[in-house]
């Protein structure tokens, strides 16, 4: 890992960075994807204070990325079946001018550490059937395990949900 990132557990306490981060991030992410209603709906569904604490309640463990100090990403995982030792990556966004530099990849070998440290084999995550991240998770050693429709609300979220054995 590149000397000028740092990633550590985020708190309770990181909430503000953290729904920062995915402001900053989520419209770039999907804008070309999902419907200006659709963005502004699931944001505020699954961003806002009350959600991002009762995601961590639930068992969800954010990782926060810093570079030389600044935050500039984020990821979260949890235990998706604990008797198969499968694990979800829930989310993963960068800033849009911290991609294509590495970062993804120094985020996303972390989670994977961590969760291997903590048993996993397997490690899931969805990814919408329309967004070009697909590319960047297969270079990462992913492959699509299903697809499936996930309602929120009342849009639907068209994903693919990609595996990688540990």
């Amino acid at each position: 890992m590149p000397n000028s990132y740092h990633i550590r557990q985020a708190t309770s306490t990181d909430l503000p960075v953290l729904m920062q981060l995915a402001e900053a991030t989520w419209g770039p992410t999907y804008q070309s994807i999902l419907s200006k209603e659709q963005l502004y709906y699931m944001f505020g569904v699954i961003y806002s204070r009350e959600s991002l604490e009762e995601q961590m309640r639930q068992g969800q463990t954010f990782l926060l990325l810093e570079n030389e100090g600044v935050p500039v990403g984020f990821a979260s995982f949890s235990v998706k079946d604990a008797q198969a030792n499968l694990y979800k990556l829930n989310k993963i966004y960068l800033l849009p001018q911290e991609q294509g530099k590495g970062s993804g990849k120094v985020l996303l070998q972390a989670v994977e550490d961590r969760v291997k440290k903590l048993g996993a084999r397997t490690l899931d995550l969805n990814v919408n059937r329309h967004n070009p991240a697909k590319g960047f998770y297969e270079h990462c050693g992913y492959q699509v395990h299903q697809q499936e429709d996930i309602p929120i609300g009342p849009y639907w979220m068209n994903d693919f949900v990609m595996r990688k054995a540990l």
